[in-house]
Formats: structure tokens, sequence, C-alpha cells
């Protein structure tokens, strides 16, 4: 029996961490945000506000944008989970890595690539005979399962790393009402408290990553660089395409590069 499609555009994001882990790269982003446990490991992020509705970039690419600059210097994966009156999909980004993605149309038809779910597959870490063969059947025609349908499998293949979602959390309802359903459970809310709470926020991220060795010396310096090369062509182009996903990347690139020299320099001068 098909499931009817979503008529209102929502998300949620999924990151491979715990809540302890997220919070402070979440604070980043700079937009309000609950927070809650979402299984073994994982975590999920429910959007308290709607900027695909009130900017020019839909959900999708707002989506591709957050989970981007979450992962940015963190050690573990986020996968964002979309869907409109037209469609539904998935990203995955990790880090510095090309972000990949899948999508359905609202009847369920697959318009993506396979080579994608493949790679979803590999970035995961998850099985590639039994799991690489229940994507592979996302991608195939089935006149049974509309778009909301194509994520709940998606969500029942996750579910073998651990990933088990809050009640009532479910993809393809509408941002409301999973908000409320969160806010109910007791998720935490998230929000942007300034600049101050933000570096301090930056810095226990980043101190509580595998990237902690970076965190000084030579090593940090190259990072801290390199990330300052990266996010501030990025910014510009984010501003001049007026994208607020890909500008708060940018940022947020901007904002490791900057944390991570200062952090050492300040290091270094306090001789610790």
């Amino acid at each position: 029996m098909r499931v009817a499609p979503p008529a209102t555009p929502g998300a949620l994001l999924l990151c491979r961490a715990e809540p302890p882990a997220v919070r402070p790269v979440a604070h980043l982003l700079r937009e309000r945000m609950l927070l809650a446990p979402a299984g073994d490991g994982w975590s999920v992020l429910v959007p308290a506000a709607k900027p695909w509705l009130t900017g020019t970039d839909p959900v999708d690419q707002v989506l591709a944008g957050w989970a981007g600059a979450l992962t940015v210097g963190a050690g573990w994966p986020a996968i964002a989970l979309w869907w409109d009156d037209a469609r539904a999909g998935c990203t995955l980004a990790a880090g510095f890595r090309r972000t990949v993605g899948y999508v359905w149309l609202a009847d369920g038809t697959p318009v993506g690539e396979g080579e994608a779910m493949r790679t979803f597959a590999a970035r995961l870490g998850l099985d590639p005979v039994l799991d690489v063969e229940a994507l592979d059947g996302l991608t195939r025609p089935d006149s049974a399962a509309d778009a909301r349908a194509r994520l709940l499998g998606l969500i029942a293949i996750l579910a073998r790393t651990g990933v088990a979602l809050p009640a009532g959390l479910t993809p393809g309802e509408p941002t409301d009402r999973l908000r409320s359903v969160a806010a109910a459970q007791g998720a935490e809310t998230i929000e942007w408290s300034g600049w101050r709470d933000a570096v301090r926020a930056e810095l226990d991220a980043v101190e509580e990553s595998p990237l902690g060795p970076w965190v000084r010396g030579p090593k940090a310096r190259l990072l801290g660089a390199a990330q300052l090369a990266a996010g501030i062509p990025l910014t510009a182009w984010g501003l001049k395409r007026r994208s607020g996903g890909w500008t708060t990347a940018g940022a947020i690139l901007i904002a490791h590069g900057v944390l991570s020299l200062a952090y050492d320099r300040m290091r270094a001068r306090l001789g610790d």
C-alpha cells in the first residue's frame, strides 16, 4: 500500500556521534535546533525553523550546507534527510570529502546514481554485500514505494549501524510536528549564544575530536592555514550566490582556521 507523499518541506540531520560531541559544533550553525540521542552512537538534530521557506535555497541545498558544516573538523559523518512536495533524498557529508546523495521523486521514482549508494555504504562502514544489496534495492523502481517509504527504508538499513530515531521523528512529517515531538520527548534546544560561547564550544569540539593531537604545533598551524584557504573563497562564493548553507560552511571553515592558529599561539605563549 502506497504511503502518502510528503506535502511540506522538512528535514532531519543524523550525526554519527553522541549528543555531547554534536552540541558544540551544532551551536556554530547559528540556527535553532533540537538535539536528541538517536541510537547507539548516533544523534539527531531537528530544525526548529524553516530557512528553506524564507531564503533562496531549497531544502536540499540548505541541508547539504548544514551537513557539510557540521562535519568540517569533526571525526564523524552526518546524514541529511530532506523532503518536499516533489522530491525526497539523503545527503552524506564527511569532513572535506565530497558529499554524496540520492534523490527520489514524490512517487518513489529513483533519479540518483547507483554509485552514490555504494559510496554511501563504504563511508559508513556498512556491509559490502548485504547492506549494499539493500541500498541497491532503494535505487530500483518499486510501484509500492513512494518517497517517504524510500526514506523509511533507508532508516531501516541504517538501524544496522545503531540508528534508532526517537518515536514520532519520522521522515516525511511536517517540520512543526517533528519539532513538537522532539520537544515533548525532552530534546535539548541548541541556540546561537554569541561568538564568545561559540569560541569556547569550538575549542571543546576540537579537543574532543580525533583532531585533538593537531591543536598545537606544526600540524595545527598547517591545518589552520588550510581551513582559511578553503573557507575564505567558499564564503565569498556563498555570499555571491546568496546561499546561506554554503556561506555558513565557509564561515565555519574560517572559524576553525582562525581558532586553530590562535589556540596554537596562545599555548605557545603560555609555554604549556
